[in-house]
């Protein structure tokens, strides 16, 4: 499989992250670059460009838009995700990660734990959910999946 060499985020009209949303996102962007796979399928209509990828995150009139080129700028494929398969989990992971933050400054690390697995757990479903949504358009592996979920709750927050 190809990889991404390159990820961003057009959140532009967004409202400014976070200190927490700015650190997910700054932690789940490093990750993705240092270990992915990610590839695009082989198509009957057309060639598929060899990766690796740029690729670019955005959400356009309520729909996940990835914008995918080639390392050259050569335009590779552009796709839109509907929104609502991720609204809850997505939901339920700000509302996890929240009790997370809060329990690191004020609770002994078993209660900590807890809560990390709990979070983990929602991760793992909103990777899963992905996973079937990037079906047919693009191959990825399941710790690729899970960074990209996190990327797109950063964006489904602002958004």
């Amino acid at each position: 499989m190809s990889r991404i060499s390159k990820i961003q985020i057009d959140d532009s009209n967004l409202p400014p992250p976070t200190t927490e949303i700015e650190q997910e996102r700054k932690v789940a962007m490093f990750d993705l670059l240092e270990e992915n796979s990610f590839d695009l399928p082989e198509r009957e209509d057309r060639a598929v460009p060899e990766g690796p990828f740029e690729v670019e995150l955005s959400i356009r009139e309520k729909r996940l838009v990835f914008d995918i080129a080639t390392e050259g700028g050569e335009k590779a494929a552009e796709f839109h995700l509907s929104l609502s398969p991720f609204r809850q989990v997505v939901k339920d992971y700000w509302a996890i990660c929240e009790s997370y933050y809060d329990a690191v400054k004020n609770m002994p690390p078993s209660q900590i734990e807890t809560i990390d697995m709990a979070r983990r757990g929602i991760h793992d479903e909103g990777a899963r959910i992905l996973g079937e949504r990037l079906k047919g358009k693009a191959e990825v592996d399941h710790d690729t999946a899970r960074r990209l979920f996190t990327l797109i709750c950063v964006l489904h927050f602002g958004g």
